[in-house]
C-alpha cells in the first residue's frame, strides 16, 4: 500500500540502536560491542508474523543489510523506573540528552531499519507521555521521548547475544527533581545543527541560467516526515504519507504540462525543519510555494479542503491552534532553535511584502475555486490566515492547504485512494494554470539565499 508508515504511538523506543552510548551528561567512553551471535532460536511471533520473524532471524544470524536492524522493543515502567529494551542486529554509536519547553529525551543514532513490531506503549500514568521516532536527516535517526515528569538517564546496561536474542540495550529513567533535569538538560555541542544549511535539499533538474528562465518554477512542501508524523486518521494513516504521496503526483501533473519546474522539499520520509522549507523555496527561486497538509479536529464529523496564506492575526481560534500545532513542528523533532526570533509580525513591515500577501491570496481564491469536483472543500471559511512560520518566505507567493482532515471517516477513506490523489492533482494544476495565466516570465527572478 502506498501510504505505509508507523503510527505516531507505536513510536516505542526504537532507540534501540546502540551500543557505544555517548551522552551529554553520560560517561563519554563507548562501551564495548559483545560479538555477534553465531546462532538463534525462532521466535514465538513466526505464527502470528512469520516475515517480521524472518527478519529478525535473519538480523539474529548475521545476515547483512545497509543499515542496522532494530528486531524488537519491550517497555517497563514502575514508579522507580522506565525501562525500554531495544534489541538489535548490530552495535551502533547513540548520543543521548534531555531537553526543557517541553521536557524530553533526544536519543540520536545513525541511520538503522524499523523491523520491530511491538506494540509497546507507555500507560501515561508515569513519568513518560509519548515517543515518536524517525529519520531526522539523511544519516541521522533521532528518537524523541516526551515526558511527564523530570527524569534522569541512568547509565546504558549492554546485554551481550545470548542465543535466543541479538544485542540488547537497556535505556533506564529514573525520577528526579525539576531543578536536577534543568541543571543536567541542554544541548551538546556537537549535536547543534549547523546555521543557514539545507541539509536535504535535492537538486533542481539542469535549466537555464537564472535571468533566463522560460519555465516556472514551483516548490511542492510536503508536510512533516521523519520524526514528524503529523496527525493520523482512526486506522493509523499517518498525514506524513498522505502529503508526501500528493506532493509526487502533483509534481507528475505539473512537469507532464510542460510549463513548470518543481522543487520538492522533501522527496522522503525524512524531516526538514521548517526555516529549512523556507530557505530551500528560496534557494529555487521559486515562483510559487505550495505546502500540502491534511488537518485534524476534536469534532470528527468536520471534514472538507481549506487554504491558508500569512496573517499577523489568525482568522479564527481554530486557525489560531492550527498555526500554533504545525509551529511546534521543530520542537517536537528536537530542533535547536536558538537564535530564533523573528514573529510574523516582523515580515509583515516590509512595504515590499504587500505584493507578495496578495498575489498569494489570489493565489489561494483561485485554488478554492478548482478544488470542487475533485475533493469535498470546507463549507464555511475554507480560505483562513494565520501565522504559519513555513509561509514565511517575503518574495514567494506560498499557501498552505489542508487537503482534508484525516479525523473525519469520510475524509480518510478519500485520502487513501490513488484516484483521489490524481483528480486533486489535476485540479491543483488547473489553477496553477490559471494563476500564471496572462503573466510574463520575470526577466530576473529573486537571488537565491546567500
Amino acid at each position: 500500500m502506498f501510504l505505509g508508515g508507523m503510527r505516531f504511538c507505536q513510536l516505542s523506543l526504537a532507540l534501540g540502536v546502540g551500543i557505544a552510548l555517548t551522552a551529554a551528561w553520560l560517561p563519554q567512553a563507548p562501551l564495548a560491542a559483545p560479538s555477534r551471535p553465531q546462532a538463534a532460536a525462532q521466535s514465538p511471533a513466526a505464527v502470528d508474523d512469520p516475515i517480521g520473524a524472518l527478519l529478525a532471524q535473519q538480523a539474529r544470524s548475521g545476515a547483512q543489510s545497509a543499515n542496522p536492524v532494530v528486531i524488537s522493543l519491550s517497555l517497563s515502567e514502575s514508579d522507580m523506573r522506565t525501562r525500554f529494551a531495544v534489541e538489535l542486529s548490530d552495535p551502533v554509536d547513540v548520543r543521548v540528552f534531555t531537553l526543557t519547553n517541553p521536557n524530553r529525551v533526544v536519543i540520536d543514532m545513525p541511520e538503522i531499519l524499523w523491523r520491530a513490531t511491538d506494540d509497546a506503549r507507555p500507560s501515561g500514568r508515569r513519568a513518560v507521555k509519548s515517543y515518536r521516532y524517525g529519520l531526522f536527516k539523511k544519516g541521522n535517526f533521532r528518537f524523541v521521548i516526551d515526558l511527564r515528569s523530570p527524569v534522569k538517564v541512568e547509565a546504558p546496561q549492554i546485554v551481550p547475544p545470548d542465543g535466543t536474542s541479538g544485542f540488547r540495550l537497556m535505556i533506564d529513567l529514573t525520577p528526579t527533581t525539576g531543578e536536577e533535569f534543568l541543571a543536567r538538560a541542554g544541548w551538546p555541542q556537537e549535536a547543534k545543527p549547523a546555521a543557514n544549511t539545507v541539509a536535504s535539499l535535492p537538486a533542481l533538474p539542469a535549466g537555464p541560467p537564472a535571468g533566463q528562465e522560460t519555465k516556472r518554477i514551483i516548490v511542492l512542501d510536503a508536510g512533516h516526515g521523519g520524526i514528524d508524523p503529523g496527525t493520523h486518521g482512526q486506522s493509523g494513516l499517518q498525514e506524513k504519507s498522505v502529503v508526501l504521496a500528493v506532493a509526487r503526483e502533483l509534481r507528475k501533473a505539473l512537469e507532464s504540462t510542460g510549463r513548470y519546474r518543481v522543487q520538492l522539499t522533501r522527496d522522503t520520509d525524512v524531516f526538514i525543519p521548517l526555516r529549512e522549507r523556507v530557505n530551500i523555496a528560496r534557494a529555487a527561486r521559486g515562483d510559487l510555494f505550495v505546502s500540502l497538509h491534511a488537518d485534524s479536529n476534536d469534532h470528527r464529523e468536520i471534514r472538507g479542503a481549506s487554504v491558508y496564506t500569512l496573517s499577523e492575526d489568525a482568522s479564527d481560534r481554530e486557525a489560531a491552534k492550527l498555526a500554533e500545532t504545525e509551529n511546534m513542528s521543530d520542537i517536537i523533532a528536537g530542533v535547536d532553535l536558538a537564535g530564533e526570533s523573528s514573529p510574523v509580525a516582523t515580515i509583515l513591515i516590509d512595504l515590499a511584502q504587500r505584493e507578495t500577501l496578495n498575489r498569494a491570496s489570489r493565489f489561494a481564491e483561485t485554488v478554492l475555486a478548482s478544488l470542487p469536483g475533485s475533493t469535498m472543500v470546507r463549507p464555511t471559511s475554507p480560505h483562513r490566515g494565520a501565522g504559519f512560520a513555513v509561509l514565511k518566505a517575503p518574495d514567494i507567493p506560498a499557501v498552505l492547504i489542508e487537503l482534508g482532515y484525516l479525523t473525519n471517516v469520510n475524509d480518510e477513506a478519500e485520502m487513501r485512494k490513488d484516484s483521489w490523489r490524481v483528480q486533486v492533482s489535476k485540479a491543483l494544476t488547473a489553477a496553477i494554470d490559471a494563476h500564471f495565466a496572462g503573466e510574463s516570465i520575470p526577466s530576473q527572478r529573486q537571488a537565491a539565499v546567500p
